[in-house]
């Protein structure tokens, strides 16, 4: 993006295979431009899957080290209300994300605020505390399980996933910073050590 015009931008829903596809996607991306003109770079710190966290931010940060530019993070759930709230024409938004094991990472916003920040919790109390909320946009994976649930009070977004446009348009509201973001985990990983010992 250059003075709020989008010179370049690219957007695959993808299950797995990220850490494969994630360069050749920045390559095509960037094609007709030089990487030394990025002013700021920007990347999701989560909640997500662990290796689709690690691999994002992973790639990024060595970017940002390999260009000496600041690279600004945004969660996920930020960026997908931002796009639900522009493409339904809502100052409010619910952002419910499947997080498994009948699970959801919830998010709540008003206009600029953040009224709930990134959250897990049981997938039914994520809908108990989107109601309490009240009129509003939703979107991410579980927000048709929401409207189904709560009625046509909620308006139901097609925003499901982020999107790279709305990553570098929060982006751009931040002041840059001199620290590299880190990921936010929500909770423990799955990993297990030999001999079902978890990891701390």
């Amino acid at each position: 993006m250059e003075d709020g015009k989008t010179l370049a931008h690219t957007f695959e829903a993808m299950d797995r295979g990220h850490a494969e596809r994630l360069a050749p996607m920045v390559e095509e991306a960037m094609r007709g431009f030089d990487f030394a003109a990025l002013d700021r770079l920007a990347v999701t710190t989560g909640p997500g899957t662990f290796t689709g966290q690690r691999v994002g931010l992973a790639f990024m940060r060595g970017l940002r080290l390999a260009l000496k530019r600041p690279l600004t993070g945004v969660t996920t759930l930020e960026v997908i209300a931002a796009a639900a709230m522009d493409e339904t024409q809502q100052s409010r938004a619910a952002v419910i994300h499947d997080a498994r094991r009948e699970e959801a990472y919830l998010l709540l916003q008003d206009s600029e605020a953040i009224v709930q920040q990134p959250v897990v919790m049981l997938f039914t109390d994520a809908i108990e505390r989107i109601r309490a909320f009240g009129h509003c946009a939703v979107a991410g994976t579980g927000a048709v399980a929401v409207q189904e649930k709560l009625g046509s009070e909620f308006i139901l977004s097609g925003i499901r996933q982020p999107d790279a446009f709305w990553v570098a348009r929060l982006a751009q509201k931040l002041a840059p910073s001199n620290e590299a973001p880190g990921p936010l985990y929500l909770r423990a990983p799955d990993a297990k050590l030999p001999g079902g010992k978890t990891l701390v």
